[in-house]
């Protein structure tokens, strides 16, 4: 790969993670100040308990931060690095 492709690939990963952050950021606020109403709406919609609804947002904020970490930041830094290497040489 040619470092100009390198540093598209970081770009692109790099951005993805700070996308990916800034919707866990606003996923939550906007969870945490109606959390109540939320998980009211959401348990007789569904027919779930409250306790289930709760499980099932931290669950998903977990896998949504686990993939900002290591599928967009690690691969983008470790990138990042080798292209500072790269250009050291």
């Amino acid at each position: 790969m040619t470092l100009d492709s390198l540093r598209l690939l970081r770009n692109i990963l790099l951005r993805s993670a700070a996308i990916c952050y800034a919707f866990l950021v606003f996923s939550v606020l906007v969870w945490l100040p109606f959390s109540d109403m939320w998980t009211e709406i959401t348990s007789n919609v569904y027919q779930i308990s409250p306790e289930t609804v709760r499980k099932i947002v931290v669950y998903f904020l977990s896998v949504a931060k686990f993939l900002a970490i290591f599928v967009f930041l690690v691969p983008g830094l470790a990138i990042h690095w080798t292209i500072k290497r790269e250009l050291a040489k």
